[in-house]
């Protein structure tokens, strides 16, 4: 995940004698590059996840400083370190408030500290952190492809995560990142990481075949589902014109099995672009389990349009419904009431559409063992 507001407080506090002053619930933020700021025309520069630096030379006033929160906030930097000092001597408690508000870190070193040295290092832990993570993405993928050939990915993965517990995989998409500009789709990674708060130092975030993909080792699930709830919301309410969807694996052992989470995530991110959902736990996708483990999906599709053909073909000549008349039908058990109630038409009509769905399909749906088949079908198409 980068060097985190968390990292650095630990390597700062004492040499820096670094304080976090707000915005606590963003200590997981990581960091990009760092900037040191005294004009607001050095945010056009930001990508996200930037770390804002200043001696507040340029924003001597609480508006000032207030506005500058405000940018960077909608930047999606990591934080904000103030050099406390002539300029900025008191912190506005209107600007600390907005930082908590808004999850944004914001820091403070007293005056007599060294600006460019302090910088000088910390960016160069930042450099040396994108290394590992590179790394540690290669050793995963490795892991998803060839879990087998241990070699290629265990030993740089040991350091970090505990490769005999539990992981568990989550696929981010907007059906689109594939065709997406590069640089547009780094500074979306960005933003999305921002809003994975108090994510811990056992998770990796990274791009791979399409997806932003979390890989998460030893979180209970409990968790996690409150991690990936918060982002949702984070993400909806931030981004309202950007819609996303997120796919949960299942939890599994071992980091040998990290292949079948990953096919689990895959599948439940799948299903969530298909219906537009926002986030989908593979273990809560009942029959959809099945189907989204089949690796052919076109014969999956050929199998249910098969079944269904007659009432596919009639829907497309007279514009009707019968294919979603018959799978409510099936759902509701047979109850032509419970038909006519979720459809909003006159139970007459139902007894009609259904007495000729039976014609069509040359079955009375009498049986289970009838109805198993059709159900299927219909949840196939569907």
């Amino acid at each position: 995940m980068g060097l985190t507001i968390e990292d650095m407080l630990v390597v700062s506090r004492d040499r820096y004698r670094m304080e976090m002053i707000a915005g606590k619930n963003g200590w997981s933020n990581s960091i990009s590059w760092i900037l040191l700021i005294e004009d607001s025309m050095v945010l056009e520069y930001f990508k996200g996840r930037d770390l804002a630096v200043t001696t507040g030379l340029g924003f001597n006033s609480e508006e000032k400083l207030q506005e500058l929160v405000e940018k960077l906030v909608a930047t999606h930097a990591s934080g904000l370190i103030i050099n406390t000092g002539p300029y900025i001597s008191e912190i506005p408690r209107a600007v600390v408030r907005y930082c908590d508000e808004n999850d944004f870190p914001l820091l403070t070193i007293p005056w007599d500290i060294q600006l460019y040295d302090m910088i000088k290092d910390l960016s160069i832990r930042v450099l040396l952190q994108s290394a590992t993570d590179e790394q540690i993405s290669n050793a995963l993928i490795h892991a998803i492809e060839d879990p087998q050939t241990m070699g290629l990915y265990e030993k740089d993965l040991l350091p970090f995560f505990d490769l005999d517990g539990s992981f568990q995989i989550v696929l981010i998409s907007n059906g689109e990142l594939d065709i997406m500009d590069t640089v547009e789709r780094r500074r979306l990674s960005y933003r999305l990481q921002i809003y994975l708060e108090n994510i811990t130092h056992n998770a990796h975030f990274f791009y791979y075949d399409s997806c932003f993909t979390l890989v998460v080792n030893d979180i209970e699930g409990e968790q996690l589902r409150e991690i990936m709830d918060g982002f949702v919301r984070r993400v909806n309410r931030k981004m309202p014109s950007s819609h996303v969807s997120v796919g949960v694996g299942s939890v599994v052992r071992d980091v040998t099995n990290l292949q079948a989470g990953y096919r689990r995530a895959r599948a439940a991110l799948e299903q969530a672009l298909r219906t537009g959902g926002d986030i989908l736990y593979f273990d809560e996708m009942g029959i959809y389990r099945l189907f989204g483990m089949v690796t052919d999906q076109r014969l999956l599709k050929e199998m249910g349009e098969e079944t269904l053909r007659p009432l596919i073909e009639h829907d497309r000549k007279h514009g009707a419904a019968y294919v979603e008349t018959l799978r409510r039908y099936l759902e509701s058990n047979g109850s032509v009431q419970a038909v006519a109630e979720s459809m909003f038409t006159h139970r007459n009509t139902v007894i009609y559409r259904v007495n000729n769905i039976k014609k069509l399909l040359g079955c009375g749906l009498e049986t289970p063992q009838e109805r198993l088949k059709y159900q299927i079908a219909c949840m196939i198409v569907k």
